[in-house]
């Protein structure tokens, strides 16, 4: 059976405890056991290195440095990694090596909760495959991302709340390897409510699927 370690914490906001168990709850249907974690600490644990897949729901706060090292070794060692939103994308910002991975980091949300469109860039591949594009309304997350991310959709910002993004189209899904490790992110999900989305969900249920070795 494949093992899960979901870690969730930091900023209550984005409803890490509930969404926590969204994740489980998919997981487990998918034939997981799954382990959930409310302590950074847990990515200290050198079994971790054997586990199929980490989902890191912890916005903000930090890891030390046994943290960080232990967990980006884990990934680079062929366990996967999947993630969302704040969670993983607003994570341990002073964690290099951790954003390095990660292929991404959150910049800002201008307008706060808006209506916006999720454009699917990638048809064929089997996170997106048969979905078409749909609306959120959410934070439409502007990041910094690496240029070597498989993307897999986009979004076009308007120039309403910064002028100066107007027309940018920004990465909302993306896969990428780190070492062995299978890294899957989303930019979807600001809170719990938000997985009733269809899209949004079964991108999320693939993603991870995809990651976990």
């Amino acid at each position: 059976m494949r093992k899960a370690l979901i870690v969730w914490g930091g900023w209550e906001g984005h409803e890490p405890e509930q969404c926590a168990a969204i994740i489980r709850g998919m997981l487990e249907e998918d034939g997981f056991s799954v382990e959930l974690a409310h302590t950074t600490k847990a990515f200290a644990d050198p079994g971790i290195r054997d586990l199929s897949l980490i989902v890191p729901i912890y916005t903000m706060s930090k890891l030390t440095k046994a943290e960080e090292s232990n967990l980006t070794k884990a990934i680079e060692g062929g366990v996967g990694l999947g993630g969302y939103h704040g969670g993983m994308g607003d994570a341990f910002r002073e964690s290099t090596d951790y954003q390095f991975m990660c292929g991404g980091r959150w910049v800002a949300h201008p307008g706060n909760i808006i209506d916006y469109t999720v454009n699917i860039t990638n048809h064929d591949d089997p996170i997106t495959a048969g979905l078409s594009d749909f609306q959120m309304h959410s934070e439409q997350y502007y990041m910094h991302v690496d240029p070597s991310n498989e993307v897999l959709a986009t979004t076009t910002f308007k120039g309403d709340h910064a002028y100066w993004i107007d027309g940018v189209v920004m990465p909302v899904v993306w896969k990428r390897k780190h070492g062995e490790g299978r890294v899957f992110y989303s930019a979807l999900g600001h809170v719990a409510s938000e997985f009733q989305v269809p899209e949004m969900n079964t991108i999320m249920r693939r993603g991870l699927l995809w990651a976990a070795r």
